[in-house]
């Protein structure tokens, strides 16, 4: 909530920057250096920090050496920053271990699996004779998303070409806990997905308000105080590849109907009932020392 608030402010800041002239802006543009958003070391921590991947980063924006070059001190908190375990790293490592996934278990996966069939398979048989070539075409084409996701091989492959972020593993548990999020140990886990996407839109809010703060003041054409294209490269970061959590946002895509939604065995639903209680392990085994497993330590 403390993270969201200050990039809050951040986004807010821009509209007050944004009732200065160009004329007056080009007053003490030059006093920005080295203080430009590519010239920053704080944001590159932050992004770096969240989980923004070097491979993610527009191609001008990779090499921050010869920024940096100078001051060896910066260096080095870059590159500590790139090597220790993100929060996106952490976040799937929690959701791997979502309680219901196990095959031995209730084995969600495998419900849910065929919860879609069944899906898909009704929307066909009840399609009119009228519209069932259109039905029937709409519904392949959903059969083929919803295999991006059941098919790991495919889901990694997505990964792969920087169109997903999670884990298969981490997916799946993102995909429970957003359609059981009533009960009450995942009433917590969904409340911090949804933070999680909150965070990313605001920083998303702060770069394209940024954006057309630039172009107002000193066009589309001049170079950035970073030595950067300016406008051109601003814009470039508006993009999905910024989005750390960018599979949070697409996970509407795979939800199901209500009535679809695998019930719950009456041993996961106690399960389920504990508020309290560490992912990945039966409840008998709660007396495990909590900063060993709880995400809200990891957060």
């Amino acid at each position: 909530m403390k993270i969201m608030i200050f990039f809050q402010l951040l986004v807010d800041q821009v509209t007050i920057l944004e009732t200065m002239t160009p004329l007056d802006f080009m007053a003490f543009r030059d006093y920005l250096c080295p203080a430009s958003g590519f010239q920053s070391l704080q944001f590159r921590l932050i992004e770096n920090k969240l989980g923004v991947k070097q491979e993610h980063r527009v191609r001008y924006n990779q090499s921050y050496t010869k920024v940096f070059g100078r001051d060896p001190t910066a260096i080095e908190a870059i590159q500590k920053s790139e090597t220790e375990p993100s929060l996106s790293y952490l976040v799937q490592e929690w959701l791997a271990r979502t309680p219901g996934l196990e095959e031995s278990d209730f084995d969600f996966w495998g419900k849910y699996r065929r919860a879609i069939e069944h899906m898909l398979t009704e929307q066909e048989q009840l399609a009119q004779e009228s519209v069932r070539n259109f039905i029937c075409s709409n519904v392949a084409a959903k059969r083929a998303v919803f295999e991006t996701i059941l098919n790991e091989s495919l889901h990694n492959a997505l990964v792969m070409r920087g169109e997903r972020r999670f884990s298969h593993g981490a997916f799946q548990g993102a995909v429970m806990i957003t359609l059981y999020r009533d009960e009450p140990r995942f009433s917590q886990p969904h409340q911090i997905l949804t933070a999680l996407m909150d965070i990313d839109s605001l920083i998303t809010k702060w770069r394209y308000n940024h954006v057309i703060m630039v172009q107002r003041m000193i066009g589309s054409q001049q170079l950035g105080t970073g030595g950067s294209s300016g406008y051109h490269y601003l814009k470039s970061t508006l993009s999905d590849r910024y989005k750390v959590f960018l599979d949070l946002f697409n996970l509407s895509t795979f939800l199901i109907p209500r009535n679809l939604i695998p019930p719950l065995s009456k041993r996961m639903k106690t399960k389920l009932s504990i508020a309290t209680g560490f992912w990945g392990h039966d409840e008998e085994s709660s007396d495990q020392n909590p900063s060993e497993s709880s995400v809200e330590e990891s957060l």
